[in-house]
Parts: C-alpha cells; sequence; structure tokens
C-alpha cells in the first residue's frame, strides 16, 4: 500500500471513529467512565451580508478512547 497524507489521514478518522464507538458502547460500565467521559467543543462562525448568509457549526467530542484509536491508526499507518 502506497504512503500518503490522504492514507494517513483515513486512518486517522477511522481511528477516531472506533474510539468513539468503543466508548459509547462502554459507557454504561462504572469502573471505565475515566475512558468514555467526553470533552465537548463547539465552534459556530456566521456571518450576514445581506445577499449570502452562512452559520455554521462544529461540534467535537473527544474521550479517552478516541486519543487511543488514533495512536492506533497512526501506529498502524507507520507499520505499512
Amino acid at each position: 500500500m502506497k504512503k500518503n497524507k490522504w492514507t494517513l489521514l483515513l486512518l486517522i478518522l477511522l481511528g477516531l471513529l472506533a474510539g468513539s464507538l468503543i466508548s459509547y458502547w462502554l459507557e454504561s460500565v462504572p469502573g471505565l467512565s475515566f475512558l468514555t467521559n467526553a470533552i465537548t467543543t463547539d465552534w459556530s462562525p456566521s456571518f450576514d451580508f445581506h445577499v449570502i448568509s452562512l452559520d455554521l457549526s462544529l461540534h467535537v467530542n473527544v474521550s479517552l478512547l478516541s486519543i487511543v484509536g488514533m495512536v492506533v491508526a497512526i501506529w498502524w499507518y507507520r507499520k505499512l
């Protein structure tokens, strides 16, 4: 497999998604709450020029398992 930036970006996104899914599935386990607690960041830029109006909204939830998934994805990319 050819290494390039797009492959790395795809693997990082898949690692974040896998980590967040595992975090979601393990939310009900009380002993693993330190792994599943997410930090939420919101960003909502908007502007209005009377001709065009734009409202964007970005919500990011990052948990420790998401970061672990990203690190595993980067490690896997380096092994390719």
